[in-house]
């Protein structure tokens, strides 16, 4: 999140504006406290911008293509009776790895 001091807010409201509607929130200070938040407004489903805004943030990295053909066409996985995919991921993360 962008911060800024209330005289850089003064003075560069135009272009915080410009980075807000981009969908970066901005947080105003007073000598170090905060005292504002300003995010954009969302007048509508727009995921496309979503993905941009956590990309931004980096918390996703957006895929440079589509999937060949042969990768779709490939064999389905499943997952042996009594095993869960989900409480597999859960450890992997929690191990750090």
């Amino acid at each position: 999140m962008k911060t800024a001091t209330i005289s850089q807010t003064k003075n560069g409201l135009s272009s915080l504006l410009d980075q807000v509607k981009a969908g970066e929130p901005l947080l105003i200070t007073d000598r170090g406290v905060p005292v504002a938040r300003v995010e954009p407004v969302a007048t509508s489903d727009d995921p496309a911008g979503r993905k941009q805004r956590l990309a931004r943030a980096g918390l996703l990295n957006l895929g440079s293509g589509v999937l060949p053909q042969e990768f779709l066409d490939g064999p389905t996985v499943h997952a042996p009776r009594g095993y869960s995919l989900v409480e597999s991921v859960l450890e992997e993360r929690r191990s750090g790895w």
